[in-house]
């Protein structure tokens, strides 16, 4: 038993890292996908005030500009600047070798381009003479980048095109069929498990946007980033919880339906996973009425908050988009409080649903007393999220006005776990991400909370350092 949980944690692990590795091709580019789809919505004849000048950006923007963003992005996560420079060159490839936007193209041409560099300079490190390392350098970049240009027009563009058009003909033929609201058996499970931004970003935004070049518009931006369900989550947990669970989600509630961070009522499912049942009704729910009402945003929305969802709704899509917001809530609400209401007799606090997870994971629980060995010594905290903007932002802006108020000289920041730094001193993440940001900071001490906005823990943590620093002064 033992070693099938340490084998299912292990690949759950291994699917946030590739998931991870695919998001952050796009989301740090998401603001030029934001500015491309507000000229979009604008200024197409469609668009809310059509100039056929100022809509000449919209072709060039998606099928040079954000292709080679992404391809530059894939090749810099695995080599630094050189790869991201050998990562664009290869996109550019198959973007010219193309007819449609290369968004598939570029997130596995970027990638390559930086692997293949950074094997190239692994291969020549400490073999060129003094004096020579500039041209070495630059010519290695020129050489290898102006291959796989060449590749990529000749060799991987057909291919990419043509399972380009593959994929983009099963998303028409799944929407045509109707069948698109089964996509929630998949979506809702997964993005609980923290495969929200791998989802939105790394394949359904991509498949979004080649579907507004063609329709002004696409429902797939919708898919994740529907704030509904998890609306009717937190409030089903509002009326029939009990103990912290109830406490925090009024406030989970406004952070996740108006500042659009989803990861706030992931542990509310996961502390009772039947729930999850709620969330797939939900969505699917939500689903239907975007179908039924014909909406999309023009842009992904991110993060997901209803602000951000209307700014991109395309011209046309408002009732739809909040009829389906709504109904998906309300439908969430309604089965989620059948089941908290029939399970209210074993219906355990979020404090012991922690306890008894770190119990029968043999790891020490953050509610449980804290190993306070390095504590004195801790003068940097660092929260990390998948993306290091949503869950890690709000954990730390709480436990800095705590460390603030404590007046205790500890700095407090929030990152993504692909860019925690090795020497971290203190990382605290969603236990679910724990493992992770282990194995990139090994030498860091390591927390894990099943919720960001828990007060009691940061109360606890700020009492532990202080206790320690005082057995020092």
């Amino acid at each position: 038993m033992a070693n099938t949980q340490a084998s299912s944690g292990g690949v759950r692990v291994k699917v946030q890292r590739f998931g991870s590795f695919l998001s952050g091709m796009v989301m740090p580019n998401i603001g030029a996908f934001i500015a491309w789809g507000i000229i979009t919505a604008l200024f197409i004849p469609t668009g809310w005030w059509p100039n056929e000048n100022l809509a000449e950006l919209v072709g060039p923007t998606i099928t040079y500009l954000l292709p080679l963003l992404i391809g530059f992005t894939g090749g810099k996560l695995l080599h630094d600047v050189r790869g991201g420079v050998v990562g664009a060159l290869a996109t550019m490839g198959v973007i010219v070798g193309t007819d449609i936007p290369m968004f598939l193209g570029a997130m596995i041409m970027g990638p390559l381009g930086g692997y293949v560099i950074r094997q190239v300079d692994r291969a020549l490190e400490g073999k060129v003479k003094a004096g020579f390392e500039m041209l070495v350098n630059n010519f290695s970049v020129g050489i290898i980048g102006g291959l796989l240009m060449l590749g990529g027009f000749e060799i991987f563009g057909p291919i990419m095109s043509a399972l380009d058009k593959v994929m983009a003909a099963g998303v028409d033929w799944i929407v045509g069929a109707k069948l698109l609201p089964v996509a929630s058996l998949f979506i809702e499970p997964a993005k609980v498990l923290f495969l929200n931004n791998a989802i939105n970003h790394g394949i359904l935004s991509p498949l979004g946007v080649d579907q507004v070049a063609d329709a002004g518009k696409s429902v797939l931006f919708l898919l994740e980033a529907n704030p509904g369900p998890g609306l009717g989550l937190l409030l089903a947990y509002m009326f029939f919880a009990k103990g912290a669970a109830k406490r925090t989600a009024p406030g989970a509630a406004i952070i996740h339906f108006l500042g659009g961070i989803h990861e706030i009522y992931f542990p509310y499912v996961l502390m009772k996973p039947v729930l999850i049942l709620a969330m797939i009704a939900g969505g699917a729910t939500g689903i239907f009425t975007f179908v039924l009402f014909d909406v999309g945003l023009v842009a992904p929305a991110s993060p997901g908050s209803i602000f951000a969802i209307l700014a991109m709704a395309s011209r046309g899509s408002y009732l739809g988009l909040v009829a389906g917001i709504l109904l998906s809530a309300a439908v969430t609400f309604a089965v989620a409080s059948v089941i908290l209401k029939s399970s209210a007799a074993e219906e355990v606090s979020l404090e012991e649903a922690t306890q008894n997870v770190s119990a029968m994971k043999g790891k020490q629980s953050y509610a449980s007393a804290l190993v306070t060995d390095r504590l004195d010594k801790v003068d940097h905290i660092i929260f990390a999220c998948d993306a290091g903007m949503g869950s890690s932002a709000m954990g730390a802006s709480v436990l800095r006005n705590k460390v603030n108020k404590a007046n205790l000289p500890i700095k407090v920041t929030n990152t993504s776990i692909s860019n925690l730094p090795k020497d971290a001193q203190f990382v605290i993440t969603h236990e679910d991400l724990t493992e992770r940001a282990e194995a990139q900071a090994p030498n860091a001490i390591h927390r894990s909370v099943t919720n960001f906005l828990n007060a009691d823990y940061y109360d606890q943590l700020v009492e532990e350092i202080k206790a320690e620093r005082s057995k020092i002064s």
